[in-house]
C-alpha cells in the first residue's frame, strides 16, 4: 500500500515552523516531510537478519531511531507505477545506499550518505525528493524550487538532471539545471517557467540569486551531492550563503565519498539529528571490481608508455578509455599529438565551451570516439557505463581524487582496469595509495612500497617538448621503457628492459584474474560489490 503524493499529507508527522535565520525572515506555510509507512515485512524483520544484511553489504549506520532497511522494491511502498518502472528496467533489488537511505529520507530525517561512485546514490535522493514535492502545494508564479540539489561540476549536475528527468516524467515533476560555462538566457527562461527541482552548481546559483532570477522561499528539501568535492573546489562560502536563504525547518541530505573533518563540521552546522549511512570502509577505498595496475617510472617515460599501452588496449573488443592528466594545457598537448599519430580522441577540460563539452561527451558515449582525455573535471559525474580502461597519465593531488578517477570504470558491477603512471614527484601519496591497493586486494609494485619510505624526492625531468610528444627513449610504439611495471605481462606494456613484479596480468586473462582477486576475499565489502548485479544504480 502506498501513502505518497498528496494523499500523504495526513501522515506528515513533521512540519516546519516560522522562524528567523541570520536576520532573514523564513515565514512559510507549514509543510509535510514525513511520508513513510513501514511495510509489514520490514517491521517484522529481526535484528539478526538486519545485522546479517549490514555485514554482507558493508553497511554501517549511526543515529537515533533508525528505520529498518528495505530489501526489495515492493518493501519501499513506492507508488505502483514507480515499482513497475523498476521491474521494466530489470533491476532486481535496491542498492545498499537505497535500501537504508530511502526509509530515512522518506521519514523526513536529515541524512548523511557516504558511498562510492556508482553505488546508486543519485536515485537514493532523487526519488524521495519527488515524493516530498508531491506532498507540497503546487508552485505559484515566481515561486522558486521546492527541492534544491547542489553539485560541484556541470557534468555531475547534468547527470543528476537526467535521473530527475527520467523519474520526474513519471510523476509530473519538472527540473531545471543551472551551471556555469553555458548561456544564461535559456537557464533563466527555464527558471521563470517554474520547476519543482533545481539542480545547480554553487557559482551560477549565487549569480542568479544575486540578480533576483531565482528565490528559495519555497525550498524545503536541500541535497548536497559530492559535498567533499565542493569543499575541495572552494565552494564552502557559496554553500553557506545559499543555505542561509533556505528555511531552517528544511530537510537536508548530504552525500559524500569521504568523511573528512571539514565535512563533519559542515554536517554538524546544517543538519539536525542526522542519520549517517556508510557503505564500505570509512577509509578511502576503491571499487573492488577494478583491477589497479601501478607503473613506477620517470616523467619522460610516460609518453611512450601511454602510446604502447593504447596500442594494446585498441586490440580489445571493449576498449573505451579515459585518460586523466593534470592540467588543461597538457590535456590539449597530448590530444593534439595523439591525433597526429592517428588516434581519434576527444578532449574535455574547464576551458572548453559547454557546447563543445556536450559534443565531445556525446561522441564518447556513442563510441564514435573511444578515447577521452580529460582533467579532473570529468573525474566525478561522468556517467558512461561502458568505460573499460582508465589511465592516470598524471597522478592526482590526492588519493580521494584517484579513487574517483578510476571509478569511471567498473560501474554497475562491471569489470574494469585502471593503469596509473607514478613518479617520484608523487611520493607523498605513495603510502595512501598502497593502503587503497591493499584494501582492494591488489598486487602492489615493490617499487611503490619502497617509495613510501622516501623522505625527499621530486623529478625535474619533463616529457613534453613544445611540439608535443618528445621521442626520447625510443620509437613511437616500441621505445625502450625503463620503468617498473607491475601486474601487466602483455608485450605491449613491457619491453626486455622492464622489471616486472609478479607478471601475472594479461588482458585476455583479465576476467579470470580479476575474479580471483575479488571473489576470493571473504571481506564483507567485496561480497557487497559482487552481490549486487543488475540493481538500480542511480
Amino acid at each position: 500500500m502506498s501513502y505518497y503524493g498528496n494523499t500523504a499529507k495526513p501522515y506528515g508527522g513533521f512540519y516546519s515552523d516560522q522562524g528567523m535565520q541570520n536576520g532573514v525572515s523564513h515565514s512559510k506555510p507549514k509543510f509535510a516531510k514525513h511520508f513513510y509507512t513501514e511495510h509489514t515485512a520490514v517491521s517484522h524483520r529481526s535484528r539478526e537478519d538486519i545485522a546479517s544484511f549490514f555485514e554482507l553489504n558493508g553497511i554501517s549506520v549511526t543515529g537515533n531511531n533508525i528505520p529498518n532497511p528495505i530489501l526489495t522494491f515492493e518493501e519501499s511502498t513506492y507508488p505502483a507505477h514507480i515499482v513497475n518502472y523498476f521491474k521494466k528496467q530489470s533491476w532486481k533489488a535496491p542498492t545498499s545506499i537505497q535500501s537504508q537511505g530511502w526509509p530515512v529520507a522518506l521519514s523526513g530525517r536529515d541524512l548523511i550518505g557516504i558511498a562510492q561512485t556508482g553505488s546508486g546514490k543519485t536515485l537514493s535522493f532523487v526519488l524521495p525528493a519527488i515524493i516530498h514535492i508531491g506532498a507540497q502545494p503546487p508552485l505559484a508564479y515566481n515561486d522558486g524550487p521546492i527541492c534544491l540539489i547542489l553539485a560541484p561540476t556541470r557534468e555531475l549536475a547534468q547527470q543528476v538532471a537526467s535521473v530527475a528527468l527520467e523519474f520526474g516524467q513519471l510523476n509530473n515533476v519538472r527540473n531545471v539545471c543551472v551551471y556555469g560555462g553555458a548561456p544564461r538566457g535559456p537557464q533563466i527562461r527555464d527558471l521563470r517557467r517554474g520547476a519543482e527541482i533545481c539542480i545547480a552548481t554553487p557559482g551560477r546559483l549565487i549569480d542568479f540569486l544575486d540578480q533576483g532570477q531565482i528565490n528559495l522561499k519555497r525550498c524545503t528539501h536541500l541535497i548536497l551531492d559530492e559535498a567533499d568535492r565542493m569543499l575541495d573546489m572552494g565552494f564552502e562560502p557559496q554553500i553557506r550563503k545559499i543555505i542561509q536563504q533556505i528555511t531552517p525547518g528544511r530537510q537536508t541530505l548530504m552525500f559524500s565519498a569521504t568523511w573528512p573533518k571539514e565535512i563533519r563540521r559542515l554536517a554538524s552546522e546544517f543538519l539536525q539529528d542526522p542519520i549517517r549511512i556508510n557503505i564500505g570502509s570509512l577509509n578511502i577505498h576503491a571499487n573492488h571490481n577494478i583491477t589497479q595496475i601501478v607503473d613506477v617510472l620517470t616523467e619522460y617515460e610516460k609518453e611512450n608508455k601511454l602510446l604502447t599501452l593504447l596500442e594494446e588496449i585498441s586490440k580489445e573488443p571493449e576498449n573505451k578509455t579515459i585518460i586523466f592528466v593534470e592540467t588543461k594545457k597538457k590535456c590539449d598537448t597530448i590530444g593534439r599529438s595523439m591525433r597526429r599519430y592517428g588516434w581519434p580522441v576527444g578532449i574535455i577540460h574547464g576551458d572548453k565551451s559547454q557546447q563543445e563539452r556536450d559534443w565531445v561527451l556525446n561522441e564518447f558515449r556513442s563510441s564514435k570516439t573511444t578515447i577521452l582525455i580529460a582533467t579532473d573535471v570529468a573525474s566525478r559525474g561522468l556517467d558512461v557505463d561502458d568505460i573499460r580502461f582508465v589511465i592516470n597519465f598524471d597522478f592526482p593531488k590526492s588519493c580521494e581524487d584517484y579513487v574517483h578517477r578510476i571509478g569511471r570504470t567498473g560501474r554497475a558491477n562491471s569489470k574494469g582496469t585502471a593503469y596509473t603512471f607514478f613518479t617520484s614527484n608523487n611520493f607523498k601519496q605513495s603510502r595512501e595509495l598502497v593502503e587503497v591497493l591493499t584494501e582492494a586486494n591488489q598486487q602492489i609494485n615493490p617499487k611503490l612500497i619502497e617509495m613510501t619510505n622516501i623522505r625527499g624526492g621530486g623529478s625535474t625531468s619533463r616529457g613534453f617538448s613544445r611540439g608535443g610528444f618528445s621521442q626520447r627513449g625510443g620509437s613511437r610504439f616500441r621505445g625502450s621503457h625503463h620503468g617498473n611495471t607491475y601486474g601487466s605481462a602483455k608485450s605491449g606494456f613491457q619491453s626486455k628492459s622492464d622489471t616486472h613484479y609478479g607478471g601475472a596480468y594479461n588482458y585476455n586473462q583479465h576476467d579470470n584474474l580479476h575474479s580471483s582477486n575479488t571473489n576470493g576475499n571473504s571481506n564483507s565489502h567485496t561480497t557487497y560489490q559482487n552481490g549486487y548485479r543488475n540493481n538500480a544504480l542511480g
